[in-house]
């Protein structure tokens, strides 16, 4: 399978060291299959650090995961919410997986967790609330096991970051 990751640089070999902060999975190296959200986050990443260079690493991605302990959210809404949740609260659970995968959230994202941990909203409103792209996923690499053995560089696209 062909899966993606923006960045700012060619990322050749990738590793969990790089992961400056927890995202929707925890701290890891995020790909995804969607070629588009990829570009975006890219840009994004780009404008951020004001870079001059925004690029689409390509990867080929082994699809067995039975040597990995892994979980996949899937469309599992309920689940995914409390997991995204308590990972952008700091939350460790992360740690015990090789490989996370499920849906993106959209920028909502910090005032749903805000509303549903604060407990002014509960978990059937946040899922209401909480909006996912369609056709958007994320698989998070977490341990360097799991790149190593399920991931190999292919090559690169460079993308416009403006326009």
């Amino acid at each position: 399978m062909i899966v993606y990751h923006g960045s700012t640089e060619v990322v050749e070999k990738p590793d969990v060291l790089h992961s400056y902060r927890s995202l929707d999975f925890g701290k890891g190296f995020y790909v995804t299959t969607n070629k588009v959200q990829a570009g975006i986050w890219a840009k994004r990443k780009a404008v951020i650090k004001e870079a001059g260079l925004a690029v689409i690493n390509i990867y080929h991605m082994k699809e067995d995961f039975s040597e990995l302990n892994n979980m996949d959210f899937g469309e599992n809404l309920s689940e995914w919410i409390d997991f995204v949740c308590h990972c952008r609260d700091g939350g460790q659970d992360y740690k015990s997986y090789d490989l996370i995968s499920g849906k993106v959230a959209n920028d909502k994202v910090y005032r749903v967790v805000d509303m549903y941990y604060s407990g002014l909203w509960d978990k059937e409103r946040a899922i209401r609330e909480i909006k996912t792209y369609p056709n958007y996923d994320q698989t998070a690499f977490i341990t360097q096991k799991a790149i190593d053995h399920f991931l190999t560089f292919e090559s690169y696209e460079e993308v416009k970051i403006h326009g």
